[in-house]
């Protein structure tokens, strides 16, 4: 005999535990996240697992790959002063041109103040001003992941249509191997 119910666990998809960060922000929106498919670093295409699987910071990497400057826009950001958190959800560009949609968690106080005050400035990606300020730290990505761009992404990214999009979550540690910040970096579609 059949069930008369599905049982709730299997209809409600749960996000990864890795993907909370971003969760977080399109629950603040009222959007569903979109299903994001963990893969393993080789089984990202290039030049995805090029930009990706590596444990250096995003910002330098797209620069020297689009040969620019990265510009940053914020979309949303919340300060909890109590705890020293700093969370945002941010578009990064590169001449005007959307390259990177993501959030990060930045934890100011592990920061020194020079460094917090143009973290809260808004008008530069953290992994360029770590690399200006010369703070000691390195990368370790959890989760290598594709999407398929939802209307918020394709928004954020200025795309025509749904397209695959491929991320990482990655962590930035300090020479004590304290966490910085958690990022999640989902890149707009590129040439190979």
């Amino acid at each position: 005999m059949e069930p008369l119910f599905t049982p709730i666990e299997s209809v409600i998809e749960q996000s990864p535990p890795w993907a909370a960060l971003l969760e977080g922000f399109y629950r603040r929106v009222g959007h569903p996240l979109p299903t994001l498919v963990r893969l393993r670093g080789e089984q990202l295409p290039q030049p995805y697992r090029r930009l990706l699987v590596h444990s250096r910071d995003m910002t330098p990497t797209l620069e020297s790959y689009y040969n620019q400057p990265l510009g940053l826009t914020v979309l949303s950001r919340e300060l909890e002063r109590d705890t020293g958190t700093y969370m945002r959800e941010v578009v990064l560009s590169a001449a005007a041109r959307p390259v990177e949609y993501g959030a990060i968690r930045i934890l100011l106080e592990e920061f020194p103040p020079r460094t917090q005050r143009l973290i809260l400035k808004e008008d530069r990606p953290l992994g360029g001003i770590l690399q200006d300020e010369r703070i000691a730290h390195f990368g370790w990505p959890q989760a290598f992941f594709r999407v398929t761009a939802d209307t918020r992404m394709m928004e954020y990214l200025r795309l025509e249509e749904p397209a695959d999009l491929y991320g990482r979550r990655n962590v930035l540690l300090n020479g004590s191997r304290r966490l910085l910040a958690e990022v999640i970096e989902i890149l707009a579609p590129v040439a190979p």
